[in-house]
C-alpha cells in the first residue's frame, strides 16, 4: 500500500498482494468498499455519536436481553466489529451472515465491545 491508502498498483503491487494472507486482502477490499459507500470505518466510531458503518455481517444470532428477543449480528469492514442489535426481533428478511450492510445509528460500548442498538439499515447488492 502507499503511504496515502490506496492500493500499490503496476507489478509492485501485484507481488505485494500475492505474498499478502488472503484475510489481509480480504480485510482491505472490505476497507474500500466501506469507504466508497461514504461509511466511517467501525475503528474510528466512538462512543455515544451517531455512525454510519459498512461491512459484512459475519454473525447473527437471537439472544434476549431482559426478557426480550433481540437479534444480533456482528458486522465486520476490515478495520474493526460493531454489534448491530435489533431489540425485540426474531429474525430479520435479508440479515444473514456473509450479507453486506450499511447501518446507521447511535454507537456504544458495552463491555468493551462497540454496540449500535435498533439501526437504520441498508441491505447492499453482494460482489
Amino acid at each position: 500500500m502507499t503511504t496515502a491508502g490506496t492500493p500499490k498498483r503496476g507489478l509492485r503491487g501485484f507481488f505485494s498482494r500475492l505474498a499478502s494472507p488472503q484475510s489481509e486482502i480480504e480485510a482491505q477490499m472490505l476497507r474500500e468498499d466501506a469507504e466508497q459507500t461514504g461509511a466511517t470505518p467501525i475503528a474510528s466510531c466512538g462512543g455515544r455519536r451517531r455512525f454510519c458503518v459498512a461491512g459484512t455481517l459475519r454473525t447473527v444470532t437471537l439472544r434476549p436481553r431482559g426478557g426480550a428477543p433481540a437479534l444480533e449480528a456482528e458486522l465486520y469492514d476490515g478495520s474493526d466489529v460493531i454489534d448491530l442489535v435489533w431489540l425485540g426481533r426474531r429474525r430479520i428478511a435479508g440479515i444473514e451472515p456473509g450479507r453486506i450492510v450499511k447501518a446507521e445509528g447511535l454507537v456504544s460500548v458495552q463491555d468493551g465491545r462497540k454496540v449500535m442498538f435498533n439501526p437504520r439499515y441498508e441491505l447492499r447488492p453482494g460482489s
